[in-house]
């Protein structure tokens, strides 16, 4: 038997390491792919992103939305590539076969560096669920705004991390409690509830930090750090992937340098992303919510006026339908009164605070926000009826009498399912008793008598109830109207309860 000397094992690893590197990344990334966990978990991301995706944000998303909505699905791939990359690195210690290696061409180094090319192929699979993601949103027809493509990198690049931190752990510790452990450990002090706030700079340092945002905010206005902690990702992921080569026993330039060039990567990322917001940033959402009309485009339609901000601009088609249902309702001069619908929103506390919207002053003047589909819908249709019977959306919040009627039949019974209208644009989800109708602006207020006057009349034909509205406008709509004469007028009989405002 002939044996090699250990300088010729040495030379042989070192002519012929890296095509066998590449060899082994093959192998280990068939195995990963196949692994039962990771799988179970892809297959359980699809089944979440035709889920979250069929009918998100109502079928209109803001895609400035849509892409951090693509950061939470990777954390469950990460966690089962965290897991299988452990499983994986850890397969010759389990079987007592480590020692053998020493035999081998490949250092233990260099087996580290492909059970790390191993990753490859499932971050880039997570990048094309990401994109099927966000692509399905970006393709709806309702959808504006900008996405980020830092934002789309944070998905696999957590991926990454997560498999590099398996790696090394496997590396520092010999059993396969520690990934289970380290995942457990993360779920416990990095995650703030299922959905972190992005306005907490601490929560930056971790991978994923989606943030709920209470106002839907134009991309510019945002102020999240994404590209920096793309950066910050990147360079931690590197920097604990050159890390599990070097406490395998790899040497050279190579790790070394590698090692400080991603060190430098993260912590360049990770100061510059909490630097805070700029003042810049802040003087900007100052302006759009103190003089939207600074910023906004406006176009005409019907006679109408439509101002929005320039993402928004493709939606001003669907606010001009719905006025043009309501007006076609109405009676009066309000049957052909044109209005101004202008996009307003209060920015100054960022994206993660909701403030309420001051009702406008201006006559004929309806606000819409940055939302839309579902509840939104009925909200600004009673926004316009609102305006077209009192005049203008001060007054409308402060009505108490039976104008209530006429404003909610005219935002209610153009809609497909009035009764399902009504119910949701409601606070309390009812259609029943005294309650709280939102709207943009400040809230309108309906008493039972008048619930029930309503309910009654969406009930009957549309265009009967369409020609006594017409018929008896003027006093449909002259302050103080009772309800039971409102009730009368209408042709809805029987007893109606006094015009009482509760809550």
């Amino acid at each position: 038997m002939v044996e090699e000397s250990p300088a010729a094992v040495r030379e042989a690893a070192a002519g012929g390491g890296v095509p066998a590197v590449y060899a082994l990344a093959r192998v280990e990334a068939r195995r990963l792919s196949r692994s039962a966990v990771v799988v179970v978990c892809f297959v359980l991301y699809a089944a979440w992103v035709v889920w979250r995706t069929r009918d998100s944000w109502d079928g209109f998303p803001a895609l400035q939305n849509a892409d951090r909505a693509t950061q939470s699905g990777p954390l469950l791939i990460g966690f089962a590539v965290l897991l299988a990359a452990n499983f994986a690195a850890l397969r010759s210690h389990r079987h007592g076969t480590a020692e053998w290696f020493g035999a081998l061409v490949l250092s233990p180094g260099r087996r580290t560096a492909a059970h790390l090319l191993s990753l490859v192929p499932v971050v880039l699979l997570t990048a094309l669920f990401v994109a099927w993601q966000f692509g399905w949103e970006a393709l709806k027809p309702g959808a504006v705004g900008h996405g980020s493509p830092a934002e789309l990198l944070v998905g696999p690049l957590t991926v990454l991390l997560l498999g590099a931190a398996g790696v090394l752990l496997a590396r520092l510790v010999r059993s396969a409690w520690a990934a289970p452990l380290a995942a457990v450990l993360y779920l416990l002090t990095c995650v703030d509830g299922p959905f972190p706030v992005g306005g907490d700079d601490g929560a930056w340092l971790g991978p994923v930090v989606p943030g709920v945002t209470a106002t839907t905010l134009p991309s510019d206005l945002l102020g999240r750090p994404a590209a920096w902690h793309a950066l910050y990702l990147v360079g931690l992921a590197l920097f604990l992937a050159f890390l599990s080569v070097l406490v395998a026993g790899g040497r050279g330039v190579t790790v070394t340098a590698g090692l400080a060039v991603t060190l430098a990567m993260g912590l360049v990322g990770g100061v510059a992303q909490l630097g805070g917001e700029s003042a810049a940033l802040v003087a900007a959402r100052e302006r759009v919510s103190v003089a939207p009309e600074k910023e906004q485009r406006c176009v005409t339609r019907d006679g109408s006026t439509y101002c929005a901000f320039p993402e928004w601009t493709p939606r001003t088609g669907a606010w001009a339908e719905v006025v043009h249902r309501v007006r076609s309702l109405a009676g009066g001069s309000a049957h052909d009164r044109p209005l101004l619908v202008r996009q307003r929103i209060d920015a100054r506390y960022g994206p993660y605070t909701d403030v309420a919207i001051e009702p406008a002053t201006r006559r004929d003047q309806v606000t819409v926000g940055t939302d839309w589909g579902g509840n939104r819908v009925p909200e600004f249709s009673a926004a316009v009826a609102a305006v077209l019977v009192t005049g203008s959306e001060r007054e409308a919040g402060v009505v108490c009498d039976g104008r209530m009627v006429t404003i909610m039949w005219l935002a209610l019974s153009w809609q497909d399912d009035e009764l399902d209208a009504l119910r949701r644009v409601r606070l309390d989800d009812s259609v029943e008793g005294s309650a709280v109708v939102l709207a943009p602006t400040d809230p309108l207020q309906m008493t039972a008598g008048q619930t029930d006057v309503v309910r009654r009349l969406l009930e009957r034909d549309r265009d009967g109830v369409g020609a006594k509205v017409r018929a008896h406008w003027d006093e449909l709509t002259s302050p103080g109207v009772a309800t039971a004469r409102a009730a009368e007028l209408l042709g809805v009989s029987g007893a109606v309860k006094a015009d009482v405002c509760e809550g």
